[in-house]
């Protein structure tokens, strides 16, 4: 076995894959390689910080029909292990889940290992990106998460059941219905020969780390938490790995006495929280996976005082991080990607006393209509040990075309983070500065930047505004109004105000000032006016991440109460108000008491609680 792995890194650095093809031709090396043996565990645990090791002249983009593969640094990250015979669920784990069918569990696999079990298992196809080749993957009818199929157990009586925002976001249903579920995954997976088992890590701040384990029935899926959560250096970083959270993904199995269950279909995403366990049934979309374990940092956290954000995060030079919020097609990505900032993370954060985390060990990025001009850092990024999902091929060399949404405009490339040139290695930063609150208003209402006072940053943080155009979303043929509280609604486990008063808290704390940013339309509504160029929003999110924009003089909007600067630097003065940019001034009073309108009655069902925010949005 150790042989068969020298001449896997050897046939790497000597060539790729070409290289490993002739190993296997030769029957020097298997299809499916075979890696080291168990280890002996000890109890002592330990808390896992992202790797230091990476230096940047290991990522400088190359273009070449065989990528360029860093063994060393890919080395890095190698827990691998093969467990075999009648007790490989014990030995890997498992058995006290229930699950001891399976006789070979590969556990925590390489990526290079994982690249071949994908192939071997004719999971997927080799796609040939300009950066490297990268597997691919079709998840079948679901390509997005299914939130009416995720059901939350109700414990009557439980921390969790005092403490959970029960509703159409958090499903209640029984425990006796996530007992059968439960039964029925085990039962399937002690069906199967062979199991694939990952044990990570979630939060690179060591204080509210959580361990966390996956159990799957594919490698690529395997692949999908390799890249999104944190992994571990070496073996001796699993050491007496007891998880906090379990996942079992049954995916190829569904749940056929549903309408008995209570629940809205076959599919099925069931979380216990006092159980630490999770099954999955009917959906192989990867991003159910990574979005699960956020919704539970969404609870946790919070009961720690600490303060859980879907944000993206970058950090500058001196130390200066930044927060970006925003739902999709905000510009939450994009705009966090910096070549003079350093990329903490690009979707799920935390914020406790000492500054600001990443949760993830990897980036999951939309591919619709990707090019190397317009996303330098996500198109370089797909290359080997990435992984695409529903993006089409064409051609016999099966190139990715971004362009083509046949499938869906949801195509997904997860990669780990070290892909991106300019990652910031320890993960964590001080407290920010700077809170960016991004929206794409559809409206032509809202100014490209605005100042925010603490207390309305608490009533736009609620709102989380931003608006679907016409072609989106199917049925969509005028703008309209998206609201989703704290940039994240999907995900929230307590109430909104919840995580507004932590916030609020970290505002006042830490002296950070919020914005808002538009990256939207500007000289009217969508179909009239102009989207705003990505150098004008730009140059808005540089002048406040520089500090200059504490030296312009500002204008108080009448209806909305927000500050709007009078002068920026390569942005035109006009677009900074944007009354001044629509050609009947009369419409643009109009549309603007038509979305204050929207805001207002969104925001009705959050007065409650001991402070009204309601009182810091817009004035009719």
């Amino acid at each position: 076995m150790l042989a068969s792995r020298a001449l896997l890194r050897s046939a790497t650095r000597a060539g790729g894959r070409n290289a490993i093809k002739a190993l296997v031709a030769r029957g020097l090396l298997s299809p499916v390689n075979s890696s080291i043996g168990i280890r002996s565990k000890s109890t002592e645990t330990k808390k896992v910080f992202p790797t230091s090791h990476f230096h940047k002249s290991h990522q400088v983009a190359h273009k070449s029909a065989v990528p360029i593969v860093d063994d060393h640094f890919r080395g890095d990250y190698n827990s691998s292990s093969i467990i075999q015979g009648a007790d490989a669920c014990a030995k890997a784990g498992i058995s006290n889940l229930g699950i001891n069918g399976p006789s070979t569990i590969y556990k925590n696999q390489t990526f290079e290992e994982l690249f071949q079990h994908e192939v071997a298992n004719n999971e997927g196809k080799v796609a040939h990106a300009e950066y490297g080749d990268t597997f691919t993957v079709d998840t079948g009818k679901f390509t997005g998460r299914s939130p009416k199929d995720k059901w939350i157990v109700k414990n009557i009586g439980s921390e969790s059941d005092a403490n959970i925002d029960w509703g159409s976001v958090n499903q209640p249903t029984s425990p006796e219905v996530f007992d059968e579920l439960y039964e029925k995954a085990v039962n399937h997976f002690n069906s199967l020969d062979k199991a694939y088992v990952f044990d990570g890590f979630c939060g690179a701040n060591p204080n509210s780390q959580r361990k966390i384990r996956f159990v799957h029935e594919m490698a690529w899926q395997q692949h999908f938490v390799t890249n999104m959560f944190i992994r571990a250096n070496d073996e001796k970083d699993l050491d007496g790995f007891e998880p906090d959270f379990t996942v079992i993904n049954a995916c190829s199995q569904v749940d056929e006495d549903w309408e008995r269950h209570g629940l809205n279909s076959e599919v099925a995403v069931v979380f216990n929280v006092e159980k630490k366990c999770a099954v999955i049934f009917g959906t192989w979309y990867g991003g159910e996976n990574k979005k699960g374990i956020f919704s539970l940092m969404n609870y946790w956290l919070p009961m720690q005082g600490q303060f859980p954000m879907h944000c993206s995060a970058n950090v500058g030079k001196e130390g200066d991080s930044a927060l970006f919020f925003g739902l999709s097609g905000t510009g939450k990505t994009t705009l966090s990607a910096d070549p003079h900032r350093a990329l903490i993370g690009d979707d799920e954060h935390g914020w406790d006393e000492e500054g600001v985390f990443n949760f993830e060990g990897g980036c999951y990025a939309k591919t619709i209509n990707l090019t190397e001009k317009t996303e330098p850092d996500i198109y370089r990024a797909v290359k080997k040990d990435a992984m695409l999902e529903n993006v089409a091929l064409k051609g016999d060399d099966l190139v990715p075309d971004y362009f083509d949404t046949t499938k869906t405009e949801n195509g997904r490339v997860s990669y780990p983070i070290f892909h991106i040139d300019n990652y910031h290695e320890p993960q964590m930063a001080g407290h920010p500065n700077n809170i960016i609150f991004l929206s794409c208003d559809a409206f032509g209402v809202l100014p490209p930047i605005a100042k925010l006072t603490p207390e309305q940053a608490m009533y736009h943080f609620i709102s989380g505004y931003t608006a679907k155009v016409a072609g989106t979303e199917r049925g969509i043929t005028e703008p309209t109004a998206t609201f989703s509280a704290c940039f994240g609604a999907a995900f929230l486990t307590l109430h909104p105000t919840r995580y507004a008063e932590l916030l609020k808290e970290k505002l006042e704390k830490h002296n950070a000032q919020a914005w808002i940013v538009n990256s939207g339309w500007s000289g009217g509504p969508y179909g009239v006016g102009e989207r705003m160029s990505i150098k004008t929003t730009r140059a808005c999110v540089n002048y406040i991440l520089d500090g200059k924009i504490e030296d312009t003089t500002w204008t108080k909007d009448e209806v909305f109460g927000w500050e709007i600067p009078e002068a920026i630097p390569d942005v035109d003065s006009n677009v900074l108000h944007p009354r001044n940019t629509w050609p009947d001034p009369a419409q643009y009073d109009e549309a603007e008491k038509k979305l204050a309108n929207m805001y207002v009655n969104n925001f009705e069902k959050y007065r409650i609680g001991d402070v009204d925010y309601s009182q810091f949005g817009p004035k009719l």
